[in-house]
């Protein structure tokens, strides 16, 4: 059984955002992704509706819509790698890794805190986006549609629930990916392969194999939680900090 004290998580967690607003690239990554698809993809439908012209916004538009709004999930999967794979890989490359894990702070405490540094700055920068991108969505296809589209039942379960059970996942990924690797880029990559089968799913559902309705989304949630269970047990099995004193190149 992993003993935490949440008190040292958010220590380990604090000084793990002090260094990130340190680290330019991760900061830009954090800005950059939710500003492109805040910005831009309601530019997409704005050209789509002037290619659409004489076709009622109702029969086409919502799909666009609800398939656009996935991206805030693969944006949640993508960002944390950038904070959660220098947060271990980086810091072991720098010797910086060894005080914390020599400090009196259970592996449990190390892995939360960490965690929760790597969940909060790309959560916020979603959610962040999030309403830039409803609020431009809105003002662009109000008169088309005859009624304001966001907020809905279907955004507010992928950013309430999908996005950040997908970010949690994320952040598993990297503490088990990051147990073998040796470079910071490398376990970047490594971890983003988790956001495929997301990019899967956007393309089925803008082809129309799938419809991010409620249900389908409920039962993504489902499917990641699950998941999430199972990576927690391996994520925490993998994270000693022995074995990353003595081993981790």
């Amino acid at each position: 059984m992993i003993r935490m004290r949440i008190s040292k998580a958010w220590t380990v967690a604090a000084k793990d955002l002090t260094v990130f607003m340190r680290k330019r690239s991760a900061v830009v990554s954090m800005v950059l992704f939710p500003l492109i698809v805040s910005v831009g993809l309601p530019l997409v439908v704005h050209f789509l509706g002037a290619r659409h012209e004489g076709i009622a916004a109702s029969t086409w538009m919502p799909t666009i819509l609800d398939a656009f709004s996935f991206f805030f999930i693969i944006g949640s999967v993508i960002l944390p790698t950038t904070i959660a794979a220098y947060s271990l890989v980086g810091e072991k490359l720098e010797k910086s890794l060894e005080p914390l894990l020599a400090a009196p702070v259970t592996d449990g405490e190390i892995l939360l805190g960490k965690s929760i540094a790597a969940f909060i700055p790309p959560m916020a920068a979603i959610y962040i986006g999030a309403v830039v991108f409803m609020a431009l969505i809105d003002v662009l296809t109000h008169d088309a549609l005859g009624y304001w589209y966001f907020p809905n039942w279907t955004i507010g379960l992928i950013l309430l629930l999908v996005a950040p059970l997908s970010a949690i996942l994320s952040i598993e990924m990297n503490v088990i990916v990051s147990s073998r690797a040796s470079d910071v880029r490398a376990a970047q990559l490594q971890a983003n392969l988790v956001a495929i089968p997301f990019a899967g799913i956007y393309v089925a559902s803008e082809v129309g194999v799938i419809s991010l309705d409620i249900r389908n989304l409920l039962i993504i949630s489902a499917i990641i939680l699950i998941l999430d269970f199972i990576l927690f047990f391996v994520s925490t099995k993998t994270f000693q900090r022995e074995e990353i004193l003595t081993k981790w190149a």
